[in-house]
């Protein structure tokens, strides 16, 4: 894990989910390694949806290829979200079509950076739900 995700991990535990630069918006994302079985821990801009949907979406900053989180959840769609109000079990599922589009509409709107990320890159960027179990 990067430094920088660790002090943002360390940032949104201590204070109860708020983390410099991103306010409330983060969620810290477990998940597994699609082919190590290993679990991983990522911090991701999330936006809520109704008190048991979150959005996430794949930008990796506007890179040509998909972060490896979205590969993993792909592979173990049942993991764990941390929230500031606490550890949440969820599923992830792919957005596809118009669903994907409406999604991904919010993240350009909450945030200019979704925007560049989408004219740097060729692939469109995916969007999972993460659903309460």
């Amino acid at each position: 894990m990067s430094d920088w995700n660790q002090q943002i991990i360390e940032q949104f535990r201590a204070n109860g989910g708020t983390v410099d630069r991103f306010g409330d918006k983060l969620v810290l994302l477990h998940h597994i390694g699609a082919r190590s079985g290993v679990e991983r821990l990522t911090p991701v801009m999330a936006i809520r949806e109704d008190t048991d949907t979150w959005l996430i979406a794949a930008s990796k900053a506007g890179a040509p290829d998909n972060p490896a989180w979205f590969h993993n959840l792909l592979a173990h769609p049942d993991v764990d979200i941390e929230t500031p109000e606490g550890v949440v079990p969820v599923r992830a599922t792919r957005l596809e079509g118009e669903e994907r589009d409406a999604a991904w509409a919010r993240f350009t709107t909450a945030s200019p950076g979704f925007k560049a990320y989408e004219e740097k890159t060729d692939r469109v960027i995916p969007v999972l739900a993460l659903r309460r179990r």
